[in-house]
């Protein structure tokens, strides 16, 4: 009787992982089209990658613990010091979380792209410039005096940007015409 068991939840088991191959491949997939639909940067697209497998990962890990029937009693102690452990650390560096959170919602939801003219409104700072890079924990511009600055993600969200057309540039043109020639440039005979 209990190798009949075994044998339903190594069928299980096998269905699921051949399920979460499929679902990878497919998010995978998803992910491609929508970052070349939407001209998202290779690092960018990684992060997203990164994410998403770890998603499909723990959802899958919960449903093999669902098929085995591991005690949810034991099972709850470990989890809830597991939890415990990892929301110290995540107060410790909640920087860091927020940063990774504040990369997603730019990549799925933010205007702003690479290669973007934007001014970043802050009562302090004037930050006009071209976006340069956009990680996952940190936004990079070159302002127009030169300068490169690195802002971190959550702060990117928080502030207010405008969105510049890439011809509006503090650097002037000269509209005059060389052609008129001047005497000195005048040809001698």
């Amino acid at each position: 009787m209990d190798m009949i068991i075994y044998k339903n939840q190594y069928v299980l088991s096998t269905i699921l992982i051949v399920a979460m191959l499929l679902t990878i491949y497919l998010t995978k997939r998803a992910i491609t089209r929508f970052s070349f639909v939407q001209a998202i940067e290779v690092n960018r697209r990684k992060l997203i990658f990164n994410l998403s497998y770890f998603v499909i990962y723990i959802l899958t890990a919960i449903i093999l613990i669902l098929i085995w029937d591991v005690n949810f009693q034991q099972f709850t102690v470990f989890i809830s010091s597991v939890l415990a452990v990892v929301g110290i650390g995540f107060v410790a560096q909640w920087s860091i979380l927020s940063n990774l959170t504040a990369s997603v919602i730019i990549f799925f939801n933010h205007p702003v792209r690479i290669g973007d003219r934007i001014r970043i409104l802050d009562k302090d700072f004037d930050l006009t410039g071209e976006v340069e890079n956009i990680t996952g924990f940190y936004f990079f511009m070159k302002t127009d005096e030169g300068r490169n600055i690195s802002l971190p993600n959550n702060l990117v969200l928080q502030k207010g940007i405008e969105m510049l057309d890439k011809s509006s540039s503090k650097i002037k043109i000269s509209t005059e015409s060389s052609l008129t020639p001047t005497p000195s440039t005048t040809p001698q005979n």
